[in-house]
Formats: C-alpha cells, sequence, structure tokens
C-alpha cells in the first residue's frame, strides 16, 4: 500500500496540545484513559523539541538536547491538510551486547479516523532511518498481546516479537519502595 501525502517532523512546542490528545486518545483506545497523567505542562518538560520553524527530521534530530530530565523526542505525522494524524514518542537506549545505541518506541500512534494509510508504516520507517543514521544497533517497542491488528503490522514489516522476555515495571509506591530497600 502506498502511503497517503503526508509531512513527518520533531514535534515543536506549538504541537503539545495536539500530542496530549493523541495520547489521550491512545489512552482510550487501550482503556486506560483514567491513567493519563501527562499534562501540557509536563510534556513541555520532558519533551525534546525542535525550534520553531525548523523542519527536523528523523536522520538529522534538530531539538534541544537530550537529557535525564527530558529524555524524550517526539515525530509528528501530518496528514496533506496539515492536520495531526500521528506521532511517534521515543527515546534512546542501549544494547550491552551489540554496544549500539537503539530507539525504544514508547508510543506509536495513529488517529482512528487516519489509519489504513501508511501512516504508522511511514513513522516506523522515520525511526528506522534514525537508527541507521546513528549506527544504531536496533529498534524496540512493547504492544499490548490482545492487539492483534497492531501485532499483525509489526510482523508484516518484519518486526519479531521477543515471546522469551517477560516486561516487568515498578512505579508509583513500589518505586520509592524499592529506593530506600537498603537504607
Amino acid at each position: 500500500m502506498a502511503t497517503a501525502p503526508c509531512k513527518v517532523r520533531h514535534a515543536r512546542r506549538e504541537d503539545i496540545p495536539a500530542i496530549l490528545q493523541m495520547i489521550r486518545e491512545l489512552a482510550d483506545y487501550e482503556h486506560e484513559i483514567d491513567s493519563v497523567e501527562a499534562t501540557e505542562a509536563s510534556l513541555a518538560a520532558t519533551i525534546a523539541f525542535a525550534p520553531d520553524q525548523v523542519e527536523s527530521i528523523s536522520t538529522a534530530p534538530n531539538t534541544e538536547p537530550i537529557s535525564p530530565a527530558r529524555p524524550a523526542r517526539c515525530l509528528v505525522l501530518f496528514d496533506q491538510n496539515d492536520e495531526p494524524a500521528g506521532m511517534a514518542l521515543y527515546f534512546y537506549n542501549y544494547s550491552t551486547w551489540r554496544a549500539k545505541a537503539g530507539i525504544y518506541l514508547e508510543d506509536l500512534f495513529v488517529r482512528a479516523n487516519q489509519r489504513k494509510k501508511g501512516y504508522g508504516k511511514k513513522l516506523l520507517v522515520e525511526l528506522a532511518k534514525e537508527v541507521v543514521a546513528m549506527g544504531g544497533g536496533r529498534l524496540d517497542w512493547s504492544v499490548l498481546k490482545w492487539n492483534e491488528p497492531s501485532i499483525k503490522f509489526y510482523e508484516s514489516i518484519g518486526a519479531n516479537a521477543m515471546n522469551e522476555w517477560v516486561g516487568m515495571r515498578v512505579d508509583r509506591d513500589g518505586l520509592i519502595k524499592l529506593a530506600s530497600l537498603l537504607d
């Protein structure tokens, strides 16, 4: 399938309201709308944005510096009417076995009325281009087990399920407890 006309660039501060709305739409799709704590202010503080009027592309990111407090970047896809149609929010990771950097895709989202146009593939291709351009080792992400349409799509573009791995997480009170475990 050919990709519908679109453009992809790194998010600018002016995109924050659209990013937050897409985060909410994704959470609603995943039946987790009440879990969204992100605000425009928290996104502004934690995403490395491209400067205004700069067309920062995946193979040559031109954004604010990445830091522990601002670890993420976001690609925004705009349809032919220049409306935000999708996003890929990501950060950098590291493979110890390969001794190479990579990208972890935290969230890939295409609005419901914009699906089946090749936009998800376009966003993944742009991320893959960034990994290749930086000499990276891999592009990783997670998908909910019940999300069969996405799993089939990912497999169709060459992604492999990591069935031998189990995701683990410590958050909220558990994170505080772990941090003080040896005190």
